[in-house]
């Protein structure tokens, strides 16, 4: 519980849409597996034949599209980490084999040390 106050506290007060320095995997992770578990959720209940499916919808949709900044810096910064450009996100354009080559990047460890991103966490 503590990881999760800590994450929000962290990205509400400055990484917010932060894409400089670096994420570890650690801080990108946590961030997918909660966003994931909070899209699972609105989506099941988005599934209801009802006005509060509909509403859930909707919550579901701008939850995603505020997330959206903070989840493209978050990305930038885990592949800082890995002393790769941000830049490397649009690979994610081609067709599977983008967002593959994208996720290998991600689970790879951190470079030690510094590098040209900054110090490691």
């Amino acid at each position: 519980m503590n990881a999760v106050k800590t994450y929000f506290l962290d990205v509400i007060t400055k990484n917010y849409v932060n894409f400089e320095g670096r994420a570890d995997r650690k801080e990108f992770w946590m961030f997918f597996l909660f966003n994931f578990v909070i899209g699972i959720v609105l989506s099941f209940l988005g599934g209801m034949d009802n006005i509060l499916g509909t509403l859930f919808t909707i919550i579901y949709v701008l939850y995603y599209l505020g997330i959206l900044l903070p989840m493209l810096s978050i990305g930038a910064r885990r592949l800082h980490d890995t002393d790769r450009s941000g830049w490397w996100w649009l690979i994610n354009f081609l067709p599977i084999i983008g967002w593959i080559v994208l996720l290998v990047f991600w689970v790879l460890p951190s470079t030690p040390g510094q590098n040209r991103f900054g110090a490691a966490k």
